[in-house]
């Protein structure tokens, strides 16, 4: 994936104390120390999975990251790929001073490409967040529908026997 520019001032969100332009661009090995930072917060709240250093280091070209002009990582989000024709848009994160500013649909948006381009059937996402997905044309879905997912990763969440997640799934 090439680096992709976003001016996330013109979507009409308030861009107040900061640059609004970010850039989207394939992951590297020298992010993973901020992709632990950003993602941190979330994995304490339960919204996603831990992660650990190798696991970032393992699969990090299935990452996306949101570049801010001073560098910082202020978004990630990766893409999952579990058959020829599933996929998993998974660790979608994004800073709190960049929420609402179109951070989150460009990494999603980005990742929706990359999934279509390799032919993928489906892209399906497990979120405590629908109504974002649903705004990007994702439907409702059973996570029953998606045994490799939940073999995967459901089967050593430890909210495994309450979990709160939505799946949705986007026909690519």
């Amino acid at each position: 994936m090439s680096a992709v520019p976003l001016d996330i001032g013109k979507a009409g969100h308030s861009t107040a104390g900061r640059d609004s332009s970010v850039e989207i661009r394939a992951a590297t090995l020298a992010d993973v120390p901020q992709l632990e930072t950003l993602m941190a917060p979330y994995v304490a709240t339960g919204d996603l999975l831990p992660r650990s250093n190798y696991d970032l280091c393992r699969h990090i070209k299935e990452f996306v990251v949101a570049q801010a002009p001073d560098g910082a990582v202020v978004g990630c989000a990766s893409l999952k790929i579990y058959s020829r024709d599933l996929a998993e848009l998974a660790a979608l994160a994004v800073r709190p001073d960049y929420q609402g500013s179109g951070v989150g649909r460009a990494l999603t948006e980005a990742l929706i490409v990359e999934a279509r381009s390799a032919g993928l059937a489906e892209i399906l996402a497990l979120t405590r967040k629908p109504a974002f997905f649903l705004k990007l044309g994702f439907l409702p879905s059973d996570r029953q529908h998606f045994p490799l997912k939940v073999w995967s990763d459901c089967a050593r969440c430890p909210r495994q026997n309450c979990c709160d997640e939505v799946a949705v799934v986007l026909k690519a």
